[in-house]
């Protein structure tokens, strides 16, 4: 049984591979861009809309409230990588239901280079809108000492993000690969409907986490101020 989608080798040359890892998470990327390109390029502005479009609309307002429920103001600004995080994790997941179809996010060389992703983000975010002197600033606070701790925790969270998706994706395929072995018909379906729950969830927690940490990167400027504050 093959546990990681890294396992599933298409074609090999050499030390050059190209395994299911490569092959499913630029399909995904494909669909992505394509399915945008399509859906966006026929948006009508009246009342009469198709149903791809509503149904488009309804998924950007809710992570629009989302972001701005974590606190950040102009949640827009933020819609295009948050966005792109969760519905990367989010159609991974549902693909699984895909004969053949092996999730990206089940490799760990996909979820570490998601969060690197966020790793990179986190401070540029926190560079705009605070200065690049005022961001570096807040990882002596409040002490000088707190500087390699802060380090340490920026790094830890970078490769918590990673391992919690990749261990949650994984947990999945493991056990509806097993529960096939056993009995295979009913467990698997309903084991399959659970992993695809589970899959949003963690599209959920990934992108929200991902909201929270660009949130306290950019301190009180970029924090949406609370109408008794604003008086």
């Amino acid at each position: 049984m093959q546990l990681s989608p890294d396992e599933h080798i298409f074609w090999q040359y050499g030390f050059v591979k190209l395994n299911a890892t490569i092959v499913f998470t630029w399909a995904l990327m494909l669909v992505l861009a394509v399915g945008s390109k399509i859906i966006t390029g026929k948006l009508a502005t009246g009342l009469k809309r198709s149903r791809w479009q509503n149904l488009m609309e309804i998924v950007v307002v809710a992570m629009e409230n989302q972001i701005a429920e974590v606190g950040l103001r102009e949640p827009r600004r933020f819609l295009g990588f948050i966005g792109t995080l969760f519905l990367f994790v989010a159609i991974a997941s549902l693909c699984t239901i895909i004969p053949g179809f092996k999730p990206p996010t089940g490799s760990l060389s996909t979820t570490v280079a998601l969060a690197l992703c966020v790793f990179v983000v986190v401070p540029l975010f926190g560079i705009e809108d605070q200065g690049l002197i005022g961001y570096f600033k807040s990882y002596l606070e409040p002490t000088v000492i707190m500087l390699p701790f802060n380090i340490i925790g920026e790094i830890s969270r970078t490769l918590a993000l990673s391992v919690r998706l990749f261990g949650n994706m994984m947990s999945g395929e493991m056990i509806i690969g097993i529960l096939l072995t056993i009995t295979p018909y009913i467990f698997p379906i309903v084991m399959t409907l659970l992993g695809l729950l589970t899959g949003m969830v963690q599209a959920y927690i990934f992108s929200v986490l991902a909201t929270v940490y660009i949130a306290a990167a950019m301190g009180d400027q970029g924090l949406k101020q609370e109408p008794e504050a604003q008086q």
